[in-house]
């Protein structure tokens, strides 16, 4: 390769240097045939960069249409259920308080545990109970004892009257007193029985049988006949009480499904499972609440074990209505926006069409839809946020099977 003849004087050394090795003339060669494999390589370096240049501007291939799935629309008869909160309280509530008044001496019951009737509770002080019966005893043989000598005069008195030795009016005197002898033994073997009573009550006992809750008192504590010294509940069955839309009761009256489907009532505990014992609803409340629109339902299940206890808060679920060739579709296939509902429709020619559709009560994880669709048409159940109206996709078959189930996924 041949160096300009102006690049040889750039490549000269300067005026007056002296090299080493020979001089000037030594090296000069060397230098020229250097910058001519620069200059070469430079060139190639251009070359290579024009060249990718190139072919970065070229037409980049299109890219493959979006994948979804898809199922078809179906049509059969399903049931619908509805579901209401309800919070579950005993058959009785029991509130035990003492009849009489005295200091509390010890708790006869282990808290929490199931008790029979009759079954002792607590133990008040009853010195003063027994003190009582004493005195009423007292009383009691005062009294017998002036019945006693009441009679003993009437039997002595009448045949004396007769033989006029003693006047009427002594047998008369004779005879009151004795009635008023034995209203007093009446009236004392009553006080005396009150008595006994009240010495029986300081031992307070269960009136029911079932669940004992916490107490409430300590001991050494003064009971009177208002303290609540625990809460006794009797829970089988239990009762569960739930609040239904004003909407919902006018519908069941009217189309008469309200009686059938409270005869059929399944319980959904607090960890989703579902009661294996069925229950039935016992009775509608009188009125609406005028505050929430809602009116009270109470239903009854039977509880052996007492497994559920008051207070726990539970979902009951009735099938309310069932819908003859309703048209379903999986729940995620439909997009909500601004309370529009919306699903994607994949045409035979693989062209989605994006419809807005009236949808009904859900069935499982199945939605009933009342307009906007058509018996077999393919909806878009997963990728439906990345198509639009037109977009050419590629669709497969949604393999959820619980979706498509014959009992709608319930």
């Amino acid at each position: 390769m041949k160096i300009h003849p102006k690049f040889h004087a750039a490549l000269r050394p300067p005026y007056g240097t002296k090299l080493i090795l020979g001089g000037e003339s030594s090296l000069w060669p060397i230098v020229c045939r250097f910058a001519a494999k620069l200059l070469h390589i430079g060139a190639l370096m251009g070359a290579l960069i024009i060249s990718a240049s190139c072919s970065s501007n070229a037409e980049k291939p299109a890219p493959a249409p979006p994948g979804v799935t898809v199922t078809p629309a179906i049509q059969k008869d399903v049931s619908i259920r509805q579901e209401w909160v309800g919070t579950m309280s005993g058959n009785v509530d029991a509130d035990i308080r003492p009849k009489v008044d005295g200091f509390l001496l010890s708790r006869l019951y282990v808290e929490g545990s199931y008790i029979e009737k009759g079954a002792p509770m607590f133990q008040l002080d009853k010195r003063q109970a027994q003190a009582g019966v004493e005195h009423a005893q007292g009383e009691l043989e005062r009294a017998r004892a002036s019945l006693g000598q009441a009679q003993i005069d009437v039997r002595r008195y009448t045949p004396l009257v007769a033989q006029r030795a003693v006047s009427q009016a002594e047998l008369d005197k004779a005879l009151s007193l004795e009635t008023a002898g034995k209203a007093g033994v009446e009236a004392g073997q009553a006080v005396l029985d009150n008595a006994k009573l009240n010495l029986a009550w300081t031992t307070v006992t269960s009136p029911i049988s079932g669940i004992a809750g916490v107490s409430k008192v300590q001991i050494g504590d003064l009971m009177t006949p208002i303290t609540v010294m625990t809460t006794i509940s009797s829970v089988n069955p239990i009762y569960i009480d739930i609040n239904i839309a004003e909407q919902d009761y006018l519908r069941f009256v009217r189309e008469k499904t309200g009686r059938t489907a409270g005869q059929n009532l399944e319980l959904i505990l607090g960890d989703g499972t579902v009661y294996p014992r069925r229950g039935h609803a016992l009775f509608v409340n009188r009125e609406v609440d005028s505050r929430t629109g809602t009116i009270q339902v109470r239903g009854e299940f039977p509880n052996p074990g007492n497994v559920l206890r008051p207070g726990q808060y539970a979902r009951i679920r009735a099938i309310t209505e069932t819908r003859k060739s309703a048209l379903l579709i999986p729940q995620q296939a439909v997009s909500e926006l601004q309370g529009v509902y919306q699903v994607g429709v994949v045409g035979s020619d693989n062209k989605v069409t994006i419809k807005t559709v009236t949808l009904g009560p859900q069935s499982g994880d199945m939605w009933v839809v009342v307009s906007g669709l058509q018996v077999g048409e393919n909806v878009v159940v997963d990728g439906l946020q990345r198509i639009k109206t037109g977009m050419t996709v590629t669709p497969t078959a949604f393999k959820d099977t619980q979706a498509v189930s014959p009992n709608g996924g319930m």
